[in-house]
């Protein structure tokens, strides 16, 4: 008799859902062809979570993030330089 493995599911983390609602921001083609983006955080994400990823998003060399008065991100960046 064949037993059946109980699969279990992972339900991505309320961080990984915010990170992959922004990276969908960053990665659309306006956003990539103007080398900025625009984000914010959601009144159902966490506080923790928005602040989290805008330090990790911050870590990187060529972002500059600037703070808007209505809470939003306004995200800029260059490419690296090849050598």
């Amino acid at each position: 008799m064949a037993t059946a493995k109980s699969a279990t599911l992972k339900l991505p983390s309320s961080y990984e859902l915010l990170a992959q609602r922004v990276q969908k921001i960053i990665n659309s083609p306006n956003a990539q062809k103007a080398k900025a983006a625009l984000i914010s955080k959601h009144a159902d994400e966490s506080d923790e979570d928005w602040a989290q990823l805008l330090g990790e998003i911050a870590e990187n060399d060529n972002v500059t993030l600037a703070h808007r008065d209505d809470g939003a991100v306004q995200l800029f960046w260059q490419p690296p330089l090849e050598d």
